[in-house]
């Protein structure tokens, strides 16, 4: 670790790119504190923690949606059409051609997607406004009001997809993945303060030591998953074009036993809290109580989901990983799994490895997601509600790609000076 703190600040190249990075979360940061207008943030507060989505999508923002400021939708937008895109490109032929000319064909589907996140974030600052409209300024129309939501958000969102590109390019990491990441550290001091005040006010001692060794079990369990992987081994056959002999080298197919990463929670999550979020404009008592039936704490919440991100980890998995397509391109270049034929004796191979794996992969994630609600409700410490199995993998997992982006600077500069 300290080789790769001191070669950050050795490295010309490399701490040109650290603190582009940290300039870049610096104006992310900045942005999160500029209030949109027309807000009483007084009576704000009261409409966070009702088990609505609010809470949740907060937790990505860095607490920027709880002060409403200009970059109250974060990365959510962009992050939403990225995967709509993705999920477009495995239906629409036409997308799947385009997804396969190379970069002019990926360079069209980032300009797709980039339109798609200005449309969804203006949908977004349009809900948000008419949801809003309670807690608008004295002297405030409606009108007024949305027109300066829908402008600030948007145009907010817009910025924000924007340092996301900017950052992949320039900085080091994904940049998606590196906002969301800050937005949920940046909560991590306040979740602290919380439980310090928990403890002076009486909470047991006993319990906080319990949830953070859960916690810190939860990261070691999600590290040694994320890491784990089924190496399947391929042969290659000798061929010889013109006078070159090519082939006859043995390698592997890494398939990772969380396929699905952390999309398959963030769906599960989405679904369950949308009929929360209906509930709030439908004033009917029966569907208030249906609703608290399944609201985060509660048995049937944890019930539903455990299943669903059980589906969505196999649904994610199927329309991401195509066993036939890759058992084509491991015999088009003359390959052959070993003990296994070519064609679709590969592909049915390759489909019941990863139907396994992903049963695996869908107990952990399943298994994960629902401990931090059991042992809050157990030790009664919920000022960590905000920090669940979502905000743990999406951390564990930025953390480790950035260290290994790091040391593959730091390896390829090694072998830079082995070559001058």
């Amino acid at each position: 670790m300290l080789n790769i703190i001191s070669g950050i600040f050795n490295i010309h190249d490399l701490r040109k790119k650290f603190l582009y990075t940290l300039g870049m979360i610096m104006l992310f940061r900045l942005g999160g504190y500029i209030p949109v207008a027309g807000i009483d943030h007084v009576k704000l507060q009261s409409l966070f923690g009702k088990g609505n989505i609010l809470g949740f999508l907060d937790l990505f923002t860095g607490g920027a949606l709880m002060r409403f400021s200009v970059f109250a939708l974060g990365i959510i937008p962009f992050i939403n059409a990225s995967i709509i895109m993705q999920l477009l490109t495995v239906g629409i032929p036409q997308l799947e051609e385009l997804s396969k000319e190379g970069e002019s064909g990926r360079k069209q589907i980032s300009a797709y997607t980039r339109y798609l996140t200005v449309v969804l974030a203006a949908f977004q600052s349009f809900g948000m406004a008419f949801w809003f409209r309670g807690v608008m300024l004295d002297g405030y129309t409606f009108a007024i009001f949305l027109i300066g939501v829908m402008v600030s958000l948007t145009a907010g969102s817009t910025l924000i997809m924007w340092f996301s590109e900017l950052l992949t390019e320039k900085g080091i990491g994904n940049g998606a993945s590196l906002l969301i990441f800050v937005g949920i550290v940046a909560r991590i001091p306040s979740y602290i303060a919380n439980t310090v005040t928990l403890v002076k006010g009486g909470a047991s001692i006993i319990g906080v030591i319990i949830l953070i060794l859960v916690f810190l079990a939860m990261i070691v369990a999600i590290v040694i998953v994320q890491e784990a992987q089924r190496r399947i081994p391929v042969q290659y056959a000798k061929r010889v074009v013109g006078r070159k002999m090519y082939g006859g080298q043995s390698t592997y197919i890494p398939i990772r036993i969380n396929q699905g990463g952390v999309i398959p929670i963030i769906f599960a999550s989405s679904v369950l809290l949308f009929p929360a979020t209906i509930a709030q404009f439908i004033p009917n008592q029966f569907v208030q109580k249906a609703v608290a039936s399944i609201s985060p704490g509660g048995a049937w919440y944890m019930v539903f989901y455990f299943v669903l991100i059980f589906f969505f980890t196999y649904f994610y998995t199927a329309i991401t990983f195509n066993p036939k397509d890759l058992a084509e391109n491991i015999k088009k270049y003359g390959g052959f799994i070993t003990g296994i034929r070519p064609g679709n004796p590969t592909a049915q191979y390759l489909e019941y490895v990863i139907t396994r794996l992903t049963l695996v992969g869908a107990l952990f994630l399943s298994i994960v997601a629902i401990i931090p609600s059991i042992t809050e409700s157990l030790t009664h410490i919920t000022s960590f509600q905000g920090l669940g199995a979502t905000a743990l993998l999406i951390v564990v997992g930025v953390a480790m790609d950035l260290v290994r982006q790091i040391e593959t600077h730091l390896v390829t500069r090694q072998y830079e000076g082995l070559l001058a």
